[in-house]
């Protein structure tokens, strides 16, 4: 059995944390609150810093929200890098920055340590039900010697190719949710004020090639009204910023991306940085004043 340490235990964290734990791994974990009984119940130790983990476990993995997040939880005081020794694997499975993901791995390696980036997608229920797809980036044999560990968290796994290549992997994923999503508000938007009936019209559309996940799932959301995360809109708004800023970085141009952001930051602006990402349509309901469900006027 492999020592394995896992810093972060939020909504994502903690279920592929307890995974790792039920297939009797050594596990030492640490986050910023104290471990959930329940999983210390299970035999993980809490350990009181990064550091801490890192010097117990030999391969490290972090789940955390955001690209300052995981450079605090590496590198900053009583961070992870302090306690690696020659051999270790960090494994950040957060969803951040491509391009810091580079920079962080470059310093991982000078301490004599591989590092991989492995960010998920899946959400909540997946992570719960060890379903998640899995965007690997970085060396083969680091990814060879962790890839049981992700069979026991994941389903979908890919290695993609070099260094931050996991992280570009997930920022494309979440390009493709948004608009979809954005796509999926349109259309039953737009067919419930035309006086259909949106839930019908969907169920139509699932049999054909409009087919999609988004639209089984978060179409439900919409015409159901059932707008609790899920997948927050303040993280898919941090994703898209991240596909932005590297697209900026490279002189590209993402068009229906920014205009999908904008949705997000509409739904925001109007207190829903907490709402269901599904919840895009609201701000598409916002400048039709009209809601799915509603009588046309």
């Amino acid at each position: 059995m492999s020592k394995v340490g896992f810093v972060g235990l939020g909504v994502m964290g903690r279920p592929m944390a307890a995974h790792l734990r039920t297939a009797s791994h050594e596990l030492y974990v640490h986050d910023h609150k104290p471990a959930p009984q329940s999983l210390v119940a299970q035999g993980a130790v809490d350990c009181a810093s990064g550091q801490a983990v890192a010097e117990r476990a030999d391969i490290i993995i972090t789940m955390l929200p955001d690209t300052p997040h995981v450079a605090a939880a590496l590198f900053g005081a009583a961070g992870v890098a302090g306690g690696l020794s020659a051999g270790k694997i960090v494994v950040d499975m957060s969803s951040i920055s491509p391009i810091e993901t580079r920079e962080f791995a470059k310093r991982i390696n000078s301490l004599g340590c591989q590092y991989l980036d492995a960010p998920v997608s899946g959400g909540e229920v997946g992570a719960k039900a060890a379903s998640l797809t899995i965007m690997v980036g970085g060396p083969e044999d680091a990814f060879a010697k962790v890839r049981p560990l992700f069979e026991l968290m994941g389903k979908n796994i890919t290695r993609v190719g070099g260094t931050g290549d996991g992280q570009t992997c997930k920022v494309a994923n979440q390009i493709i949710v948004a608009l979809t999503i954005e796509a999926v508000g349109e259309a039953l938007l737009f067919a419930s004020r035309m006086g259909a009936d949106a839930s019908k019209v969907r169920q139509a559309l699932m049999g054909g090639f409009a087919s999609s996940r988004v639209l089984e799932v978060h179409g439900e959301r919409m015409i159901k009204r059932s707008f609790d995360p899920g997948f927050r809109i303040e993280l898919h708004q941090k994703d898209l910023n991240l596909a932005l800023t590297a697209a900026r970085e490279v002189g590209l141009s993402l068009p229906n991306t920014a205009s999908t952001q904008q949705l997000f930051n509409a739904c925001a602006a109007n207190g829903g940085k907490a709402w269901d990402h599904s919840a895009m349509v609201r701000a598409l309901e916002l400048l039709a004043r009209y809601q799915i469900g509603a009588a046309p006027p």
